[in-house]
Protein backbone atom coordinates (compact mmCIF):
# COMPACT_ATOMS: atom_id res chain seq x y z
CA UNK A 1 0.00 0.00 0.00
CA UNK A 2 0.88 3.57 -0.95
CA UNK A 3 1.87 5.78 1.92
CA UNK A 4 -0.44 9.40 1.27
CA UNK A 5 2.16 11.46 0.61
CA UNK A 6 5.69 10.03 -0.46
CA UNK A 7 7.26 13.60 -0.61
CA UNK A 8 6.59 14.43 2.78
CA UNK A 9 10.19 14.69 3.84
CA UNK A 10 11.22 16.90 0.41
CA UNK A 11 11.73 20.44 0.30
CA UNK A 12 10.36 22.36 -2.72
CA UNK A 13 13.05 24.95 -3.89
CA UNK A 14 12.57 27.83 -5.74
CA UNK A 15 13.30 26.96 -9.70
CA UNK A 16 13.62 30.96 -10.20
CA UNK A 17 16.75 30.81 -8.44
CA UNK A 18 20.15 28.69 -8.30
CA UNK A 19 18.82 25.28 -6.95
CA UNK A 20 22.18 23.94 -6.67
CA UNK A 21 23.40 25.91 -3.70
CA UNK A 22 20.99 23.77 -1.62
CA UNK A 23 22.33 20.55 -1.46
CA UNK A 24 25.63 18.30 -2.85
CA UNK A 25 26.07 16.46 -5.67
CA UNK A 26 29.35 14.78 -6.90
CA UNK A 27 31.17 16.22 -10.06
CA UNK A 28 34.93 15.60 -11.51
CA UNK A 29 37.49 18.13 -11.21
CA UNK A 30 39.32 19.32 -14.15
CA UNK A 31 41.44 22.36 -14.80
CA UNK A 32 40.95 23.67 -18.38
CA UNK A 33 43.86 25.27 -20.06
CA UNK A 34 43.51 27.73 -22.80
CA UNK A 35 46.27 29.72 -24.77
CA UNK A 36 46.59 33.34 -24.35
CA UNK A 37 47.89 36.27 -26.10
CA UNK A 38 50.82 36.28 -23.34
CA UNK A 39 51.23 32.62 -22.33
CA UNK A 40 48.20 30.35 -21.02
CA UNK A 41 45.34 30.65 -18.47
CA UNK A 42 43.84 27.90 -16.69
CA UNK A 43 40.89 27.21 -14.68
CA UNK A 44 39.25 24.48 -12.86
CA UNK A 45 35.71 23.28 -13.53
CA UNK A 46 33.15 21.01 -12.41
CA UNK A 47 30.59 21.01 -14.36
CA UNK A 48 32.63 18.53 -16.90
CA UNK A 49 31.66 15.20 -18.75
CA UNK A 50 32.58 13.16 -21.68
CA UNK A 51 30.06 13.55 -24.45
CA UNK A 52 29.11 10.13 -25.02
CA UNK A 53 31.60 7.10 -25.84
CA UNK A 54 33.95 8.52 -28.28
CA UNK A 55 36.56 11.54 -28.98
CA UNK A 56 34.14 14.29 -27.45
CA UNK A 57 34.63 16.23 -23.92
CA UNK A 58 32.07 19.31 -22.81
CA UNK A 59 32.05 21.64 -19.79
CA UNK A 60 30.46 24.86 -18.91
CA UNK A 61 32.19 27.85 -18.81
CA UNK A 62 30.74 31.74 -18.99
CA UNK A 63 31.48 34.98 -21.24
CA UNK A 64 32.65 36.54 -18.35
CA UNK A 65 35.39 34.58 -17.93
CA UNK A 66 39.05 34.28 -20.34
CA UNK A 67 38.61 30.80 -20.96
CA UNK A 68 35.83 31.39 -22.84
CA UNK A 69 36.86 33.80 -25.15
CA UNK A 70 40.54 32.07 -25.19
CA UNK A 71 38.84 29.19 -26.72
CA UNK A 72 36.52 31.41 -29.58
CA UNK A 73 39.80 32.82 -30.04
CA UNK A 74 42.70 29.83 -30.72
CA UNK A 75 39.86 26.93 -31.14
CA UNK A 76 41.88 24.93 -28.79
CA UNK A 77 41.42 23.93 -24.75
CA UNK A 78 43.45 21.06 -22.62
CA UNK A 79 42.15 18.98 -19.81
CA UNK A 80 43.94 17.97 -17.19
CA UNK A 81 41.91 15.25 -14.78
CA UNK A 82 43.48 16.09 -10.60
CA UNK A 83 44.93 13.99 -8.75
CA UNK A 84 43.32 14.77 -4.48
CA UNK A 85 46.72 15.70 -3.73
CA UNK A 86 46.80 18.28 -6.39
CA UNK A 87 43.52 20.31 -4.53
CA UNK A 88 45.93 22.70 -3.65
CA UNK A 89 46.84 23.94 -7.35
CA UNK A 90 43.43 23.49 -8.69
CA UNK A 91 42.54 26.36 -6.12
CA UNK A 92 45.10 28.36 -7.16
CA UNK A 93 44.54 28.15 -11.24
CA UNK A 94 41.14 30.25 -9.66
CA UNK A 95 43.41 32.89 -8.43
CA UNK A 96 42.84 35.29 -11.87
CA UNK A 97 39.48 35.35 -11.17
CA UNK A 98 39.23 36.74 -7.52
CA UNK A 99 39.73 40.47 -6.32
CA UNK A 100 42.96 39.82 -4.56
CA UNK A 101 45.89 42.14 -5.80
CA UNK A 102 48.66 40.66 -3.81
CA UNK A 103 48.60 37.46 -6.07
CA UNK A 104 50.73 37.90 -8.95
CA UNK A 105 48.79 37.84 -12.06
CA UNK A 106 50.87 35.19 -14.03
CA UNK A 107 49.86 32.81 -11.78
CA UNK A 108 50.48 29.88 -14.16
CA UNK A 109 54.17 30.40 -13.34
CA UNK A 110 53.94 29.43 -9.96
CA UNK A 111 51.52 26.41 -10.98
CA UNK A 112 53.83 23.12 -12.48
CA UNK A 113 53.10 22.46 -15.43
CA UNK A 114 53.41 20.49 -18.49
CA UNK A 115 52.84 21.65 -22.56
CA UNK A 116 52.42 19.47 -25.67
CA UNK A 117 54.60 18.67 -27.99
CA UNK A 118 54.05 21.86 -30.43
CA UNK A 119 53.77 24.21 -27.44
CA UNK A 120 49.85 24.92 -28.27
CA UNK A 121 48.74 23.29 -25.30
CA UNK A 122 48.78 23.67 -21.34
CA UNK A 123 48.34 20.74 -18.61
CA UNK A 124 48.85 20.64 -15.21
CA UNK A 125 51.77 18.35 -14.43
CA UNK A 126 51.04 14.99 -13.04
CA UNK A 127 47.65 15.04 -13.12
CA UNK A 128 46.37 11.38 -14.52
CA UNK A 129 44.89 12.14 -17.75
CA UNK A 130 45.55 14.87 -20.33
CA UNK A 131 43.15 15.97 -23.04
CA UNK A 132 44.39 18.16 -26.01
CA UNK A 133 41.29 19.04 -27.59
CA UNK A 134 40.07 21.40 -30.48
CA UNK A 135 36.83 23.19 -30.14
CA UNK A 136 34.03 21.75 -31.73
CA UNK A 137 30.83 23.72 -30.77
CA UNK A 138 29.76 26.53 -28.28
CA UNK A 139 26.08 26.35 -27.29
CA UNK A 140 25.56 29.86 -25.51
CA UNK A 141 22.03 30.62 -24.24
CA UNK A 142 21.87 28.63 -20.80
CA UNK A 143 21.06 32.11 -19.34
CA UNK A 144 24.55 33.77 -18.79
CA UNK A 145 26.58 30.36 -18.94
CA UNK A 146 27.60 28.11 -22.47
CA UNK A 147 28.46 24.88 -23.05
CA UNK A 148 31.93 24.24 -24.56
CA UNK A 149 32.52 20.92 -26.53
CA UNK A 150 35.76 19.91 -27.53
CA UNK A 151 36.81 17.33 -30.06
CA UNK A 152 39.70 15.28 -28.04
CA UNK A 153 42.83 14.68 -30.80
CA UNK A 154 45.44 13.33 -28.11
CA UNK A 155 45.01 11.67 -24.49
CA UNK A 156 47.32 10.19 -22.35
CA UNK A 157 46.60 8.66 -19.35
CA UNK A 158 49.43 7.87 -16.05
CA UNK A 159 50.16 4.34 -15.89
CA UNK A 160 48.95 4.01 -12.58
CA UNK A 161 45.32 4.80 -13.38
CA UNK A 162 45.21 2.44 -17.05
CA UNK A 163 42.67 0.41 -16.63
CA UNK A 164 44.27 -3.37 -17.84
CA UNK A 165 41.69 -5.69 -17.04
CA UNK A 166 38.67 -5.77 -14.60
CA UNK A 167 40.45 -7.34 -11.75
CA UNK A 168 42.07 -5.93 -9.11
CA UNK A 169 40.31 -2.05 -9.65
CA UNK A 170 39.59 -1.69 -5.82
CA UNK A 171 43.33 -2.05 -5.07
CA UNK A 172 44.35 0.05 -8.27
CA UNK A 173 41.75 2.58 -6.88
CA UNK A 174 43.06 2.20 -3.09
CA UNK A 175 46.56 2.99 -4.38
CA UNK A 176 45.54 5.33 -6.70
CA UNK A 177 42.76 7.41 -5.18
CA UNK A 178 40.37 9.45 -7.28
CA UNK A 179 39.24 12.88 -6.37
CA UNK A 180 35.62 13.98 -6.08
CA UNK A 181 34.41 18.00 -6.09
CA UNK A 182 31.14 17.78 -3.93
CA UNK A 183 29.33 20.91 -5.12
CA UNK A 184 29.32 23.62 -3.61
CA UNK A 185 32.31 23.65 -2.43
CA UNK A 186 33.54 20.47 -0.84
CA UNK A 187 35.88 17.87 -2.06
CA UNK A 188 36.94 13.85 -1.61
CA UNK A 189 39.53 11.65 -2.23
CA UNK A 190 37.34 8.11 -3.56
CA UNK A 191 39.92 5.03 -2.03
CA UNK A 192 36.99 2.33 -1.94
CA UNK A 193 34.95 1.59 -4.19
CA UNK A 194 32.24 -1.35 -5.34
CA UNK A 195 31.02 -3.52 -8.67
CA UNK A 196 28.44 -1.47 -9.99
CA UNK A 197 25.33 -4.40 -9.92
CA UNK A 198 24.58 -4.60 -13.80
CA UNK A 199 21.64 -6.52 -15.14
CA UNK A 200 22.91 -9.36 -16.76
CA UNK A 201 23.43 -9.32 -20.32
CA UNK A 202 23.42 -5.24 -19.98
CA UNK A 203 24.73 -3.28 -22.99
CA UNK A 204 25.43 0.42 -23.29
Amino acid sequence: MQEKDPFKDFISLDVKESIWEHFYTVAPLVVIGTKEDNGFDLAPKHMATPLGFSDFFGFVCTPRHNTYHNIKKSQRFSVSFVKPDQILLSSLAAMPRCAVKDFPTEITNQIPTVTSDDGGAIFLRDSYVMLDCSSYKIIDGFDDYSLITGKINKAKVHKNYKIVSNEGNQKQIYDHPLLAYIAQGRFASIKETLSYPYPKDFKR
